[in-house]
C-alpha cells in the first residue's frame, strides 16, 4: 500500500502543478469566474455591513443613518447623523421609511444574487467539464498508444475507471484545493479582522482554538488518507469485476456460474463499500473533533462578548468601526459579533473538511496521471519513412519476442512472403502464431531480429502507415451497434456504398444481408448479438476487404462457416489478394491446403515451409500436425 506520507502538502502542491497544463487553456474563464466571485463576494460582505446596522440601529433603536445608508435608500439629508451628541432620533414615520427601503434593496439583491448564482453554477460546470474532457482524452489516448504487452497485463476495468472517475479529481482540485480554499480564507480572515476590531482577546482565542485542531488533525489525516487509497483502489476492483462479468455472461450461464459471480461481486462490493465508509467515519470524526473545539472557543467568546455588552464597554479601536455604529458594545454590537465568531468557526471547521476531502483528492489525481506517466513501448522513429509505394515483400528476419522476461515465445523465426501470395501460419495453441502477425502491425516489438517491409525495418516506417496499409480479420470479431453497411465502413466513413457492397461479396455476405429486413441499413444489437458466428465473421472479412490494403491478415476468419462457404471466401480472396500479400492465420485443412506456402511455426521457430503436398510428403511436424487434426492414421486422406 502507499506510503501515508505520499501525499503530504508538498505532494499536494505538485499534483496541482501538473494539473496547470490542464488549466491554462481555460485561464481566461477562470480568471473572469474568480474575478466576478470576489466582486460579489465583497459587495456582499459591504450590503452585511450596511444592512445588519440598518435593521439593528437605525430601525429597532432609531439612530440616525450615516451617509452611504442613505444613499442606498435614496433618502433625505434629515436622515443622516450630524454626529452632535444630542441630535434627536429617527421618528416612526422615518423608521418605517427606513425599513420599507430595506426591504425593498434586500428584495432586489436577493433577485440578483440568486440570478448570479446560477449563471455562476452553469459557467463554472461549463469551464471544469472543459478541463476534465482535456484530461480524459488525453488519459484515453496515452492507452491507446501502449503496446498490447500492457494491456495483457492489466485490467481494462481499472483503466475505465481510472479515465471515468479518477480523472474528475482534476476539477475537484482547482475547486476544493484553490477556489474553495480561497474563499474560506478570505471570509475567515475577514470575520477575524472584524473580530480584532472588536476585541484582540478574540484573535488571541481563535489561535488558540487551532493549536489542538493542529493537532487532531495531524493524528487523524493519515487515518483519512490510508482510507482514500483503499477506497479507490478497491473501486476500481469492483469495476473490473463488473466489465469482465458482463463481458463473460454466456460463459458464465453457460456454466452455471451466476451465483459464483454474485458472490465474487457481493464480496468486491462489500470491500469498496467498507473502505469508502471507513474514510467518511474517519473525516466525520475529525469534523466532530474540529467542531467541538470551536464551539468551545465560541462559547468563552460569547460569554466575554455578553458581558461587555451589559457594560456598554467601548469596542477596542472603536473609532474604526464607527462607520457601522459600534463604537461601544451594545446589542447590535453583541450579534454582530456572534455572527462573525459564529461564521469564524463554521469556516475553520470547513477548511478542515477541505483538507480531508483534499487527501482522496490527491489519491484520485495521482492513479490519473498514472496513466499518463506510462511511456509507451512502440515509438516512432526520429526519422520515419513512408509506406512503400509498392509492396514487394515481407520478411521476417531471426525474429525473437517474449511477454515476460525469460519466457520467450519466438525464438528466431525466419519467414519470407512474397506479393500476391497467400501464406498460412499454422501450429498448436500457444504456438505464436498471432503475436507473429502482431510484430508486422507494431502492436509490439521484437526483442531481437528484424521485421521487414521490402528490405525496410518495419520499426523505421511511420506506425500509422503501417497499420493503414494492414487490414485484419480477427476470429472475435467487433461489431457495433449501428447498421451493417456502418459496421463494413467503420473506420472509412467515405467508403461508398458500392465498395460496401463490393467488399460484402467477396465476403460472402450479401446473400445473408440482403435477406435482412431493411439490408445494409439493417440495424444490429449490440456486438452484433442479432448475427451468428459465421455471419459476424465474414462482415469482419468484408470489413478488412474494404479498406483495401497491401496486405491483410486473417486469424482463423472462417472459423465459424461451413466447408462450402468457406471454400467460396478463400477463393474470392485469393483472386482479390493477386496483388496483395495475405497471411492466414488457421487449423482448418481446407484454408491450409489452398496457400502458396505454409510455415509450421512449433517451440517459437518455424520448423517446416512449403505447400501442403510438399509438407506432407515429408511426413515431418507439419504431417503430424494434419493427422492429429484429422483424427486419421493414414496420410492418404490429407492428400484429398
Amino acid at each position: 500500500m502507499t506510503p501515508a506520507n505520499e501525499y503530504s502538502l508538498r505532494e499536494i502542491l505538485k499534483l496541482a502543478w501538473r494539473c496547470w497544463p490542464y488549466y491554462r487553456p481555460q485561464l481566461k474563464h477562470l480568471f473572469a469566474f474568480v474575478g466576478l466571485n470576489v466582486f460579489v463576494g465583497l459587495l456582499l460582505m459591504a450590503i452585511y455591513f450596511v444592512g445588519f446596522d440598518l435593521i439593528e440601529n437605525k430601525v429597532l433603536v432609531g439612530e440616525r443613518l450615516q451617509p452611504v445608508q442613505a444613499t442606498v435608500l435614496l433618502v433625505g439629508e434629515e436622515y443622516v447623523t450630524t454626529g452632535a451628541e444630542d441630535e434627536p432620533k429617527l421618528t416612526d414615520e422615518q423608521r418605517k421609511r427606513v425599513r420599507n427601503g430595506v426591504l425593498v434593496v434586500g428584495i432586489l439583491t436577493w433577485i440578483l444574487i440568486t440570478t448570479y448564482s446560477a449563471a455562476a453554477r452553469y459557467y463554472q460546470a461549463f469551464i471544469f467539464q472543459r478541463i476534465n474532457q482535456h484530461l480524459r482524452v488525453e488519459m484515453l489516448s496515452r492507452v491507446e498508444r501502449l503496446s498490447l504487452k500492457y494491456h495483457s497485463h492489466s485490467r481494462t476495468g481499472d483503466a475505465m475507471y481510472r479515465v471515468y472517475q479518477d480523472s474528475a479529481t482534476i476539477t475537484n482540485i482547482l475547486q476544493w484545493l484553490i477556489l474553495t480554499p480561497l474563499r474560506a480564507l478570505a471570509v475567515l480572515i475577514s470575520g477575524l479582522i472584524l473580530l480584532l476590531f472588536f476585541s484582540p482577546w478574540f484573535a488571541l482565542l481563535m489561535v488558540g482554538a487551532g493549536i489542538p485542531i493542529f493537532f487532531l488533525m495531524r493524528h487523524m489525516i493519515p487515518k483519512v488518507r490510508r482510507a482514500a487509497i483503499a477506497s479507490r483502489e478497491l473501486n476500481s476492483d469492483l469495476t473490473s469485476r463488473i466489465q469482465e462479468s458482463l463481458a463473460a455472461i454466456r460463459v458464465i450461464k453457460a456454466n452455471a456460474a451466476e451465483e459464483r459471480m454474485m458472490a465474487k461481486f457481493e464480496r468486491d462490493s462489500q470491500a469498496a463499500l467498507d473502505a469508502a465508509f471507513a474514510m467518511r467515519r474517519n473525516i466525520m470524526l475529525l469534523m466532530l473533533g474540529v467542531l467541538l473545539i470551536a464551539l468551545t472557543a465560541f462559547q468563552i467568546a460569547e460569554y466575554f462578548m455578553a458581558t461587555w455588552a451589559l457594560a456598554e464597554k467601548a469596542t477596542f479601536l472603536g473609532g474604526t468601526v464607527a462607520f457601522v455604529g459600534f463604537a461601544v458594545w451594545n446589542l447590535g454590537a453583541y450579534r454582530s459579533a456572534t455572527a462573525k465568531g459564529d461564521e469564524a468557526g463554521v469556516t475553520m471547521w470547513e477548511l478542515a473538511f477541505l483538507w480531508s476531502v483534499i487527501q482522496d483528492l490527491a489519491v484520485g489525481l495521482k492513479r490519473a496521471f498514472y496513466l499518463l506517466d506510462l511511456e509507451p513501448e512502440i515509438t516512432e522513429s526520429d526519422n520515419p519513412q513512408a509506406f512503400p509505394a509498392r509492396l514487394e515483400s515481407v520478411r521476417f528476419d531471426n525474429v525473437r519476442f517474449g511477454y515476460d522476461v525469460g519466457g520467450e515465445v519466438l525464438s528466431g523465426v525466419n519467414l519470407r512472403a512474397e506479393q500476391g501470395t497467400v501464406t498460412a501460419i499454422v501450429g498448436g495453441t500457444g504456438s505464436g502464431k498471432s503475436t507473429l502477425m502482431s510484430l508486422l502491425l507494431r502492436l509490439y516489438d521484437p526483442d531481437s531480429g528484424q521485421v521487414f517491409i521490402n528490405d525496410c525495418d518495419v520499426r523505421d516506417i511511420r506506425i500509422d502507415e503501417v497499420r493503414s496499409n494492414t487490414a485484419i480479420a480477427l476470429q472475435q470479431n467487433v461489431l457495433f451497434a449501428m447498421s451493417v453497411a456502418d459496421n463494413i465502413r467503420y473506420g472509412l466513413d467515405d467508403a461508398t456504398d458500392e465498395a460496401v457492397v463490393g467488399a460484402a461479396k467477396i465476403a460472402c455476405a450479401d446473400e445473408f444481408i440482403a435477406e435482412m429486413p431493411e439490408g445494409y441499413a439493417t440495424e444490429l444489437g449490440e456486438r452484433g448479438g442479432k448475427l451468428s458466428t459465421g455471419q459476424r465473421q465474414r462482415l469482419s472479412i468484408a470489413r478488412a476487404v474494404l479498406r483495401d490494403t497491401p496486405i491483410l491478415i486473417l486469424d482463423e476468419p472462417t472459423a465459424s462457416l461451413d466447408a462450402e462457404t468457406e471454400q467460396q471466401v478463400i477463393q474470392n480472396l485469393a483472386l482479390w489478394g493477386s496483388e496483395r500479400i495475405v497471411f492466414i492465420i488457421t487449423h482448418r485443412l481446407s484454408t491450409i491446403r489452398n496457400a502458396d506456402q505454409i510455415a509450421f511455426l512449433e517451440d517459437g521457430v518455424i520448423k517446416e515451409l512449403g505447400t501442403h503436398q510438399d509438407l506432407i510428403t515429408e511426413q515431418g511436424a507439419y504431417h503430424q500436425f494434419v493427422l492429429a487434426e484429422l483424427g486419421e492414421d493414414s496420410a492418404e486422406t490429407t492428400n484429398g
